[in-house]
């Protein structure tokens, strides 16, 4: 039961991702492993912390650390022992669609955030897994990595995870260098065991185990391992026998790839609509046999399940889970306690790329004719897209509109919505059934008609706790047109078939690995205003009549049922749009919301840029603020006088964007990426080299770039950025001096400089640390034309002075030496930099 998952108690299941069952009898209690990042995901909503790219974009350890705790304290609350973060791969290729989940594109920044989180989450007697081990930063199956790019780059976070006392490290479902990861002896024995010494425990993605003998080469647990009842799972470490295959749904034939669709957030009126993808090499079985089997076949023999049980038990003991500090009741979360840490987080990590003339922050005599444009300025984009995070209390998320009337007592800043998320209910007019008003409900045999369909706590209509109802009808539309249908849905399952085919459906799977229950956050960028779950769909509809079926059932919250049918007419986007624009020309300021979540890659979805470009057009004082968690082309930047990212911010990230647009605090935030101008400037969206994509060539992705990665890759092709890695403006201005340079006693080296603040206002400054390449370089061997190899997050008053030292560790003098397998510290001349970027060095200093 320490080396697969299996399944828990129904009676006390926490919709949690997995479950190591434990001996009880030996004393030895089970484990629950809970989804991040960010945050916790269980069947209990809980607080939606700033998301990783953000908390890579303070570029503070301190920062990262006190996240950590916050998810730390939410798992312990929450029962949970195993926190499945953080996620530290490499953000390398714009087009995988989990990028989002780094720390960004450069492998000590993401060392360094990722080491403090997990030192935050075990302070609170939980187990941190990092994740994914390795080359998993790419959608391809296959990838391919020379020995010296995989150790200084992509395994860098892990070795730093490991110093950390990381209790576990999960791999990955790619094949690296041609074998799974999760097979790889070279990767999860040689350079994980016996390079970085890591002791603790290896859990499989869930099914990422193609094979019993897995076991071999260093995997220690299955997951999710046994198949629940009923389901198609497939599994190697346990004794279940395989279940049948699971037959296609004869309605449709809809299959459970359209629930994990809608389970990642499905598709939205705004994005554009992708082809579907396979799920790559998940339940593949290189063979079907299982551990019985294998052991008395002799392919496993005792000793490895020894080993594997042994490290999962090593853990346990370390974690003190035998001696009275395990813990599975949920109880009480610290709500108000991690709020302050999840606003300043969102304050910290606040990236100004652009400020002309000092618009912002904005000026008290300017708020009575300041406008805030767009859905997110209405309401916060905590979390950007749901999937394996926390999804968020939506009584904490409170608009940065909202935040800023309150802020400033300024109660005549105005707002223009131009596209309503919320929508309005269908009218009565527009429903029938049978040639009669309203649609017919059908529910435990029984009939009644509704005019509408808007059955909410708010205006008292609830249905009762796991009802189970079909409404059907007619929809009749005036004319003919691109409509948006709102399914909006709390405390159920909710589906919609129009014109008898399925149109969406809220993506709450029971059972599943991803919270069990339907939350309010699910399927859109936000919830609706009034706090349920929207499913969103826009349908090309002509004139007349439409046949219509909404059903719902249970969702195992046994909350009351609420649901309502919205939408958004044609006639309504148009005059929303015409309304915000005017408003702008009406206006001194105008401040723009944008808004992504996957799609389009590199691109804002729906008519956001025209937006941008129609009210720069009338106000020649336009901000933009952004809720991005990676890079977007931005065509109009140079049409704008201010851009500032605040990434997915978290549940208190309106209160952290009034704080800044007001001035209550400055930015300081980093890139933690380079901004390019266009998606070909990326080493994977390039075409010259096909061979890095994702696609590959022959299913192969090769990473020929080598250590090349994100900044580097500009910097070796002298590509100019748009935003360099770790630009950030502040509303204030430093001035660097007195640079110093010595060794260090650990063999490493102390970088000394003065940090003047000569502008007007307190704030952060963030120095950072760029090492060349030696002026000889040996045969063989890469070294990128400059490197982060320090960096730290300080305060400095106006008009102060501070002396700051970045120490560099010896491994950032050293590179990978493939031939002898070892670490070689780099000989010759080199050059250290100082500066507020990679392309903005101030200071520099020499080292032989």
């Amino acid at each position: 039961m320490l080396i697969h998952g299996t399944h828990e108690d129904p009676n006390v299941y926490q919709g949690e991702a997995g479950y190591l069952g434990g001996v009880p009898r030996l004393g030895i209690s089970g484990l629950r492993f809970a989804d991040g990042p960010p945050g916790v995901l269980t069947r209990h909503p809980s607080q939606a912390e700033t998301a990783t790219m953000g908390v890579a974009a303070t570029f503070s350890v301190k920062d990262a650390k006190e996240n950590g705790i916050v998810i730390g304290r939410e798992d312990r609350a929450l029962g949970i022992d195993v926190s499945l973060q953080p996620f530290v791969n490499i953000d390398r290729d714009l087009e995988f669609d989990r990028g989002y989940n780094t720390f960004g594109e450069d492998a000590f920044l993401t060392s360094q955030i990722s080491a403090a989180e997990i030192e935050g989450i075990q302070s609170q007697h939980v187990m941190a897994q990092a994740k994914h081990f390795v080359g998993y930063d790419s959608g391809s199956t296959s990838t391919y990595i020379d020995e010296q790019t995989l150790h200084e780059v992509y395994v860098a976070p892990f070795d730093a995870a490991v110093k950390a006392g990381v209790s576990s490290i999960m791999c990955s479902y790619n094949r690296i260098n041609g074998t799974f990861a999760c097979d790889n002896q070279s990767t999860l024995t040689k350079i994980l065991r016996d390079e970085i010494g890591f002791k603790g425990f290896v859990t499989s993605d869930w099914g990422a185990t193609h094979a019993v003998t897995f076991i071999n080469s260093g995997l220690d647990v299955e997951m999710p391992g046994e198949p629940a009842p009923n389901d198609s799972g497939v599994s190697f470490f346990d004794a279940q026998p395989a279940p049948p295959p699971k037959p296609l749904n004869p309605a449709g034939g809809e299959t459970t790839d359209d629930d994990m669709t809608d389970m990642y957030g499905g598709h939205i009126p705004e994005e554009p609509v992708l082809p579907h993808e396979d799920g790559g090499d998940v339940g593949v079985k290189l063979s079907p046999e299982k551990m019985p089997e294998a052991l008395k076949d002799g392919k496993v023999n005792e000793a490895a399940i020894t080993r594997a049980a042994g490290r999962v038990l090593y853990e346990i003991v370390r974690f003190g889970y035998m001696n009275g500090l395990s813990k599975h009741e949920v109880t009480e979360q610290a709500i108000e306690a991690n709020a302050k840490v999840i606003e300043k987080t969102g304050e910290d990590a606040a990236v100004l790329l652009k400020n002309e003339d000092g618009v912002l922050p904005l000026k008290s005599t300017d708020l009575n004719s300041v406008v805030l444009i767009g859905p997110t300025a209405g309401q916060i984009d905590s979390i950007g897209i749901n999937g394996e995070r926390s999804v968020g209390l939506p009584s904490r998320q409170v608009g940065p509109l909202t935040a800023m009337r309150k802020i400033s007592g300024n109660s005549n800043i105005s707002f223009a919505v131009d596209d309503d998320m919320t929508g309005t209910t269908i009218p009565a007019g527009a429903l029938s059934h049978d040639g009669k008003p309203g649609l017919e409900r059908t529910s435990a045999g029984e009939s009644q008609t509704d005019p509408i369909l808007n059955f909410t706590s708010k205006n008292g209509t609830a249905l009762p706790p796991n009802s189970t109802v079909i409404w059907r009808g007619t929809l009749t539309v005036p004319h003919a047109g691109n409509y948006w249908l709102y399914l909006q849905a709390l405390g159920t399952n909710a589906r919609i078939s129009l014109n008898g085919k399925r149109l969406a459906g809220t993506g709450a799977l029971q059972g599943g690995v991803h919270g069990d229950i339907l939350q309010a956050n699910q399927d859109n960028v936000f919830p609706t205003t009034d706090g349920l779950d929207n499913v969103r769909c826009a349908v090309d509809l002509t004139a007349g009549p439409h046949t219509i079926e909404i059903s719902i059932g249970p969702d195992s919250s046994n909350a009351p049922v609420q649901v309502r049918l919205n939408w958004y007419t044609p006639e309504q986007r148009k005059a929303d749009h015409e309304a915000a624009i005017a408003a702008a020309k009406n206006a001194k300021i105008a401040v723009v919301f944008l808004w992504t979540r996957l799609e389009p890659v590199f691109g804002l979805p729906g008519g956001q840029n025209k937006l941008v470009e129609d009210v720069a057009a009338v106000n020649p004082n336009t901000v933009v603020v952004l809720n991005t968690s990676q890079p977007v082309a931005l065509p109009w930047v140079d049409k704008v006088k201010a851009v500032l990212e605040m990434w997915w911010p978290g549940d208190e990230g309106g209160w952290s964007t009034a704080n800044l647009l007001l001035g209550k605090t400055s930015p300081a935030g980093r890139l933690p990426v380079t901004w390019g101008k266009s998606l070909t400037d990326y080493l994977a969206t390039d075409p010259k080299y096909p061979e890095r994509s994702h696609k590959g060539i022959d299913g192969k992705t090769t990473y020929s770039e080598g250590v090349n990665v994100g900044y580097r890759w500009f910097d070796k092709e002298n590509i100019d950025p748009l935003f360099a890695f770790g630009h950030g403006l502040t509303y204030t201005t430093f001035e660097y001096s007195g640079l110093k340079v010595e060794r260090a006693n650990d063999g490493g080296l102390n970088v000394n400089v003065s940090i003047k603040n000569t502008g007007k206002m307190d704030s952060d400054e963030v120095p950072q640390v760029y090492l060349s390449a030696p002026n000889e370089i040996p045969a063989g061997v890469q070294f990128p034309v400059r490197a982060l190899v320090a960096f730290d997050r300080v305060h400095i008053a106006s008009g102060q002075s501070k002396a700051v030292t970045l120490h560099v560790v010896p491994r950032q003098l050293q590179y990978w030496f493939t031939a002898g397998s070892k670490w070689v510290t780099a000989s010759g001349k080199r050059t250290v930099s100082v500066g507020t970027s990679s392309r903005d060095l101030r200071l520099e200093g020499t080292i032989y």
